[in-house]
């Protein structure tokens, strides 16, 4: 069985200053944060999309930038370290600040960011929903950018197949895999973007928390989509009846998500 189409080795390592190598993994994270930002910025400048809902100003935007980072960043890290490979961390304690080196969880920034968008409203004053709006509407372009950061790595490569497009990723052994980063940008990039792009320009910001719980089920369903075609992590494996942890942790979401799409769209409510 050969791979019909030949994996773009591209080096990790965009470029070297010095002694600092820059990656495209970090890269990944940097274009993300920026893109979200100057879109949120353009959110809340668009008043046609509020309809005279409460939003917060541009400032508040700026700070969310930090904020943000730091909760995907320390979130990100620490679902990882204790969902997928605690283990090891509790053997190799000096690892867990490696970011570096690969291994984000992303239900573990989803919560993360949740902490720093509470943490932020809460100080400026702000809706807790709208500011999570707009944090959801924009995490899809961050998603995109970090599912091509793994396929370049590359990491959480597919499982076996002989699809036409499969390919044999270095270091995952000589049979062709489905590149099951790009099915993962296409849906949790792509087209939830474009899904959450349509829903605010309908109207969804005008319900606090709706584009929350719609990017919640969104990303939920394609994750477990993707979790069909990705190998699961070699230190978990399959958890019971086929399903891995990517799986298991998108339910909890799905229905946090649900909540907040039944609670939107019965009534307007604000968490100020």
């Amino acid at each position: 069985m050969l791979s019909l189409i030949a994996y773009p080795a591209i080096d990790p390592v965009l470029i070297t200053i010095g002694p600092f190598p820059i990656r495209w993994y970090a890269l990944a994270y940097v274009t993300g944060l920026a893109l979200g930002w100057a879109y949120a910025r353009a959110l809340v400048r668009n008043g046609a999309l509020w309809r005279g809902t409460p939003r917060p100003d541009v400032a508040c935007i700026d700070d969310l930038l930090f904020y943000a980072a730091i909760g995907v960043i320390l979130g990100g890290r620490i679902g990882y370290v204790i969902f997928y490979n605690p283990v090891f961390f509790l053997e190799h304690p000096e690892e867990i600040p490696a970011v570096w080196h690969g291994g984000m969880a992303f239900h573990g920034g989803v919560v993360g960011t949740a902490i720093a968008v509470y943490v932020l409203a809460r100080r400026r004053g702000v809706s807790v929903l709208s500011l999570g709006d707009i944090c959801c509407a924009v995490a899809p372009i961050g998603l995109f950018l970090g599912r091509i950061a793994n396929f370049i790595k590359p990491e959480l490569w597919g499982r076996p197949t002989d699809v036409p497009w499969a390919m044999v990723f270095p270091g995952a052994g000589p049979l062709p895999r489905h590149p099951s980063q790009l099915y993962e940008a296409g849906l949790e990039g792509v087209a939830l973007f474009i899904f959450l792009f349509i829903a605010v320009r309908l109207g969804a910001l005008q319900r606090p928390g709706l584009v929350v719980g719609l990017f919640a089920v969104g990303y939920g369903v394609a994750r477990i989509t993707c979790e069909f075609f990705r190998e699961p992590d070699p230190q978990l494996g399959f958890l019971f009846g086929g399903a891995t942890m990517g799986m298991l942790l998108s339910l909890p979401l799905i229905a946090v998500g649900a909540y907040f799409i039944v609670r939107a769209t019965r009534r307007s409510f604000a968490l100020a």
